[in-house]
């Protein structure tokens, strides 16, 4: 069948080899959410029905769990408790309790109480010294002696800078002798550098010198290369040994006959 409007360009529709994103509305299979059945990896946000199951039987257990016969019970305890029935005992007769003696009233004593119930003024009184001051050694306010607080030295306090002006003494001095006034060599001028800024200073050192070598070193004449043999072979060498002496018992050897 000929379609209505002609076609433009060469495209032409055809079916879809696999699925476009953009033919669906969700995200489809690339978010695995969690199921709403089961118990495992349940969605949180729904409501979890309750869930039943038919569990096994046990084997039974070879050995009782229950005490049994074990414990010995009073035959006075019930399954409702300790049974009415009175029981006594034997004891000694206790003491006969004594008579509790009453103070009376000639006991008490209200017209000291003046203080404890009614208002009272501080009295004082007068009273000897006691033999135990005897032996006390407390020092007395004349044994202390404080610190001066006016003045340079001062120990409690800050003390400001102090100045005072002396008359200058004639005796021994340049007065009785003038050549004891001092000349102008007397006084040391200060250094510039002091009070005003300090220009770079230079200085001349002595001239350094490399340290030499002053070890006895060997020269040609202290080597024998025709001693080496270590480098080359060797050619055989003989000696003659020494003479044995004629005491000296032979060698005997077991010679079969």
């Amino acid at each position: 069948m000929a379609s209505v409007e002609p076609w433009v360009g060469t495209w032409r529709p055809h079916k879809p080899r696999g699925p476009i994103a953009a033919l669906y509305g969700s995200p489809g299979p690339k978010y695995a959410l969690p199921g709403l059945t089961g118990v495992f990896k349940h969605d949180p946000t729904k409501y979890k029905a309750p869930m039943f199951s038919c569990g096994k039987r046990y084997d039974k257990s070879s050995s009782d769990c229950s005490p049994g016969p074990r414990y010995l019970i009073p035959s006075n305890i019930t399954r409702a408790g300790r049974d009415g029935t009175p029981a006594f005992s034997l004891h000694s007769r206790p003491k006969q309790p004594e008579l509790f003696q009453a103070p009376g009233p000639g006991h008490y004593s209200p017209e000291c109480s003046r203080k404890s119930v009614f208002r009272s003024p501080p009295a004082y009184s007068l009273s000897g010294r006691s033999k135990d001051m005897t032996t006390n050694q407390t020092p007395g306010p004349a044994s202390y002696s404080l610190p001066p607080v006016l003045g340079p030295k001062t120990v409690a306090t800050s003390a400001a800078p102090t100045y005072s002006l002396c008359g200058r003494s004639k005796t021994g001095s340049f007065h009785e002798d003038l050549k004891k006034t001092p000349g102008p060599a007397a006084y040391k001028v200060v250094d510039p550098c002091i009070y005003r800024q300090k220009p770079p200073q230079y200085s001349m050192t002595g001239r350094n010198f490399a340290p030499g070598e002053t070890t006895k070193k060997p020269g040609p004449g202290a080597h024998y290369p025709e001693h080496v043999t270590l480098t080359k072979g060797k050619a055989p060498s003989f000696s003659f040994g020494l003479r044995h002496s004629e005491y000296i018992s032979p060698l005997i050897v077991n010679v079969a006959d």
